[in-house]
């Protein structure tokens, strides 16, 4: 079976927790993470923390954060590599013909792996320690010492946890701050100090390589986000220094290999012109949002599907205002300082939807990061609100990522809106270039929360940016083994001179292999073609994957 490995750059442990537990729960699949982590101390439910934790961890800049792995506690942060790999393994797990069902021929694999890559590396001496779960350096001898800590869980015959290979770590980390995996004795090392010079970039090829050769049968599809120098700067121009200085939109875009596009003057296609007839029902839906002072991501976002919506008498309200913290080199919405948000929004926001008898109402955000909960409680407001207005009327929430504030997030998830959307975008490589205070592996993590609170989630990609055909069949299988629900795929139309440019048209034929794609995936629901939006077709999305009254909370 194919291994998907994925290179997700410096992500907080809780996010990746969360992205492991996701592609746990739901996947069948195979899958290696490959990342940093910022510091963090990580710990067993049988770990002596009074005994092995050394210092207070905020005061070295560390969270402690309990798993659900074997062994006591370790230590991952920048210039260790991180892996996860996510597998279902065979009744009889192992490399040879009488290989062994439980978790130590499975750990004794996972050694393996990283034998084999320090082997690739040039490192000599590696092997393992009886007794001991990991790999050393010179094993059995007086200078024997780790260079890889190992902890995994193996459950139903799928695995979670990993490996952390110090590369170029802050071994005071290790030495000072903890006794690494309860061992008192011995000491650990790194690449770094052992005198070999390979880069992350480098490390992480050679163990994906030697994890398909275990796993994968030598078959590898892998999709990196960009590699960077300094991988926490991931925002650099937010708050209004994205559209209008493309320069640095552009370099971004070069950096990740797109170097060319349609200028906004080339003719769309046919199939990209959409009908506009602005009749009755559009002009009236138009004044009762105007009479309540409310916004539409429809006009905001210039949406090319607003008069066929909007006849149906549909429409995405936009909460929070209409000024974006964020500046995504391709979206409209205005990008100045936001004002506090409006407290009687929920019931305004209600009223119309009472008014306009919706059944279905469809509510997005602007990025909020201003505020302390990234304005989850204000949405939250918004979903009882509608509830109490319209109690058969099902709410669908397209929101920001928080910044991977979990405690926010859970303010929303405790109100159980009938579908979470969140969007991934565009594919691994352009992250960066396409929404730069975000990133793939946090967006992951934040449908993989919703899904495990039971929630029907939604995600959605724009095309024609750049990616390849390759990279977005392997996202549709990412959103598949983490169970999304539903999935909307549509043509990028670069709203400015300002924005990223289109690098092609994506033929009509395109969208309908993308949407076959998705379903052999596992989503439930692929809605594909050129003018699909987020929001697009959203009831019918929604009724074709869960029955009205039964999504995310109970009839009545």
């Amino acid at each position: 079976m194919t291994l998907r490995v994925r290179w997700l750059g410096r992500v907080p442990y809780r996010e990746a927790l969360a992205l492991q537990q996701g592609l746990f729960d739901h996947g069948t699949g195979n899958h290696l993470l490959l990342l940093e982590h910022p510091h963090v101390f990580t710990h067993g439910p049988s770990a002596d923390l009074a005994t092995n934790v050394k210092v207070d961890p905020a005061a070295v800049g560390a969270e402690l954060v309990g798993v659900s792995r074997g062994g006591d506690v370790t230590y991952h942060g920048p210039g260790q590599l991180v892996g996860y790999p996510i597998l279902t393994v065979a009744p009889k797990y192992g490399r040879g013909a009488t290989g062994l069902s439980d978790s130590v021929a499975y750990v004794t694999a996972v050694e393996q792996v990283v034998i084999d890559a320090l082997g690739e590396l040039g490192v000599r001496g590696a092997g393992r320690l009886r007794g001991y779960a990991g790999v050393w350096l010179d094993p059995g001898t007086a200078d024997e010492r780790k260079i890889c800590a190992i902890g995994v869980r193996l459950t139903r015959g799928r695995t979670m946890h990993g490996l952390a290979l110090n590369v170029t770590t802050d071994l005071r980390y290790l030495r000072d701050y903890i006794v690494p995996c309860g061992i008192p004795d011995k000491p650990v090392t790194s690449l770094a100090e052992e005198g070999c010079p390979a880069t992350m970039a480098e490390v992480a090829g050679a163990v994906a390589a030697a994890a398909a050769a275990q796993w994968g049968g030598g078959e590898i599809e892998r999709q990196d986000v960009a590699w960077i120098a300094r991988p926490d700067d991931l925002a650099p121009f937010s708050r209004g220094m994205g559209p209008g200085r493309p320069v640095r939109l552009a370099g971004r875009l070069a950096a990740a290999g797109v170097t060319d596009g349609l200028t906004i003057s080339a003719r769309k296609p046919d199939w990209l012109r959409a009908k506009v007839h602005h009749g009755g029902a559009v002009l009236g839906l138009k004044r009762t949002v105007r009479q309540l002072g409310l916004t539409t991501v429809c006009e905001e976002a210039g949406c090319p599907n607003l008069s066929e919506c909007w006849t149906d008498g549909t429409a995405t309200f936009m909460v929070l205002g209409e000024r974006c913290t964020r500046a995504c080199g391709f979206c409209l919405v205005d990008t100045r300082k936001p004002l506090a948000a409006d407290a009687d929004e929920p019931a305004r926001l209600a009223a119309v939807v009472e008014q306009l008898g919706l059944t279905h109402a469809v509510l997005t955000m602007v990025a909020r990061d201003d505020l302390a909960d990234g304005g989850m409680g204000h949405v939250a407001a918004c979903v009882e609100a509608i509830r109490r207005a319209v109690p058969g009327c099902r709410v669908e929430t397209l929101i920001s990522d928080v910044k991977g504030d979990h405690r926010a997030l859970a303010t929303l998830l405790a109100v159980r809106p009938d579908v979470l959307n969140h969007n991934v975008e565009t594919v691994p490589r352009l992250q960066r270039a396409v929404r730069p205070s975000a990133g793939y592996a946090r967006s992951l993590a934040v449908l993989a929360a919703a899904k495990a609170s039971g929630l029907t989630t939604k995600s959605g990609l724009v095309v024609g940016m750049g990616e390849t055909t390759a990279e977005l069949d392997g996202v549709l299988a990412d959103l598949g083994a983490l169970g999304v629900d539903i999935v909307t795929i549509g043509q990028y139309l670069r709203p400015t001179e300002h924005h990223l440019p289109v690098e092609r048209w994506v033929e009509p034929a395109e969208f309908v292999r993308l949407a076959e794609v998705g379903r052999r995936a596992g989503i439930g629901h692929v809605e594909a073609s050129p003018l699909t939006r987020s929001s697009y077709h959203a009831r019918r999305a929604a009724e074709a994957v869960v029955p009205v009254g039964l999504a995310g909370r109970s009839e009545g």
